[in-house]
């Protein structure tokens, strides 16, 4: 059974008390800058066992009456066919999704904002597209001297040159698809519209992590450094909370930066700004809710050991630089962990020394190691897969769970019809194979009925996974890390 380090319910129930109170706290009206993923938080599970990768979401659907979401896109982002790599679409059609979501959960989407707008074609063509579909989309422009020009940014020359967007609930919560899309400026935008309406609002930040009150060296806080390696985030004490408070709190370096400009912004449009610091502006209390702190701080540096392995994958693949793998490396020594403390990492090389072939090894939920080989008709991955099946089900390594006959013509429309060089099955290939043994075979039937026990499991292989395989097993939930080789 899975260890539990974080109350998922108690965080449901404090996170939405105290969005409620930072509502009433503005006089009825909160722009909610948030930060992170909404959907399928799966770093977020993964450092602390026990957050569902749902649980934002669920947060929301307490106020959903009282929320409305507006969803912020850069411009710029649209023109590049900017990726969201994690699930391989762009920007502008992952807006599109995330409506659905929104929509399909019960969540009120008011209408997208797009950023940074400098009268770009594609960029028009995905407003009337999203316009045909019934969505409301407004456009907020470049400001020449941002942030630092607070004068013109605070004007009818800045912000006053946006577009208004229209809302109509106490709570809104303005999320993006990515980092780099404009959220805090569509906030502070909306503060200086409704400012000079005459109508009362106010603006917080809502980030799980850096979580503000765990050391700043906590493994949950140095895992987030490790997710962010990219992005030259670094954690940091926040200056200004100290100063006003005397206590010590964690933000990290890119709100410190900002925060004398955002105070100084909101003091313009306010009159007056209600925060001393960038933890001030926070509302996240995941850091109350956390129950066993030994299971996040074990469960936070497996995951720094993790992203070490996919940016050396990244490195390999010409698309990370050597100065994220050397923070990796600087984050695993603050953590006090190595490659060593990945279990699953010694027996995938041991089988390939063996075998001469890739090899990869899973570790199960009871903490028994399976591993897969390469052979003639399965790949290694696929291979460990049904081997992991069957250990769970509890059926003889011997037993063969797909036939040959099921097998072969497979192989045959792959290489002789679809043109592939290798015969071998795909994960996503066998799992399909095995569901159609299932049908005739009860020990088929017995091992597909193991697959949501994989979920949480940790996999390592030999050499660099097809995008086919890592998707699978993305799918499945297991947490994949691969040797920087082909």
């Amino acid at each position: 059974m899975a260890k539990i380090g974080f109350d998922n319910d108690k965080y449901l129930h404090l996170q939405s008390q105290y969005i409620n109170e930072r509502i009433a706290q503005f006089g009825g009206k909160l722009y909610l800058e948030f930060g992170g993923k909404l959907f399928d938080d799966y770093h977020a599970s993964r450092v602390l066992p026990g957050f569902e990768p749902d649980s934002k979401l669920k947060m929301l659907l307490k106020l959903k009456d009282r929320v409305e979401i507006v969803i912020a896109i850069n411009a710029s982002d649209i023109e590049k066919n900017k990726l969201r790599s994690d699930l391989g679409i762009t920007y502008d059609l992952d807006v599109i999704r995330l409506i659905d979501c929104f929509r399909s959960i019960g969540l009120y989407v008011g209408s997208v904002v797009m950023t940074r707008f400098n009268g770009q074609a594609i960029v028009i063509a995905f407003q009337k597209r999203l316009e045909s579909l019934g969505v409301k989309v407004y456009r907020h422009y470049s400001i020449d001297g941002y942030p630092s020009d607070i004068a013109k940014i605070v004007s009818d020359e800045g912000y006053g040159k946006n577009d208004y967007i229209e809302t109509t609930r106490e709570l809104v919560v303005i999320t993006a698809p990515g980092p780099g899309s404009g959220k805090m400026a569509t906030c502070l935008s909306q503060l200086y519209h409704d400012h000079k309406r005459g109508l009362q609002a106010g603006y917080a930040k809502f980030e799980t992590f850096p979580i503000w009150n765990i050391s700043i060296t906590h493994p949950v806080n140095l895992a987030y450094e490790a997710a962010t390696a990219d992005l030259n985030d670094v954690n940091m004490i926040d200056p200004f909370h100290l100063d006003a408070y005397g206590e010590t709190t964690v933000n990290y370096n890119r709100d410190v930066e900002i925060f004398p400009v955002v105070k100084a912004m909101l003091e313009k449009i306010l009159g007056d700004c209600p925060y001393k610091s960038p933890t001030d502006m926070g509302v996240n209390m995941a850091g109350k809710c956390i129950v066993d702190d030994e299971i996040t701080k074990e469960a936070s540096r497996q995951e720094i050991v993790r992203r070490y392995y996919t940016a050396l994958c990244d490195q390999r693949k010409g698309t990370a630089s050597e100065d994220v793998v050397y923070k990796l490396e600087l984050l695993m020594k603050k953590a006090g962990v190595n490659t060593n403390d990945r279990t699953v990492i010694a027996p995938a090389l041991q089988k390939m020394a063996i075998t001469g072939a890739p090899a990869a090894a899973m570790e199960l939920p009871n903490g028994t190691i399976v591993t897969g080989r390469t052979s003639e008709l399965l790949g290694a991955s696929s291979a460990l897969l049904l081997n992991a099946l069957k250990a769970l089900a509890g059926i003889d390594d011997s037993i063969h769970l797909i036939s040959p006959m099921i097998i072969e013509p497979i192989q045959h429309l792959k290489v002789d019809h679809l043109g592939n060089r290798n015969p071998r099955l795909h994960t996503d290939e066998a799992l399909i194979a095995l569901s159609i043994s299932a049908a005739t075979d009860p020990n088929a039937e017995l091992a597909m009925q193991q697959l949501d026990k994989l979920r949480g499991c940790e996999l390592h292989s030999s050499v660099i996974l097809s995008s086919v395989d890592e998707k699978v097993f993305r799918r499945l939930g297991i947490n994949l890390t691969c040797e920087p080789a082909y």
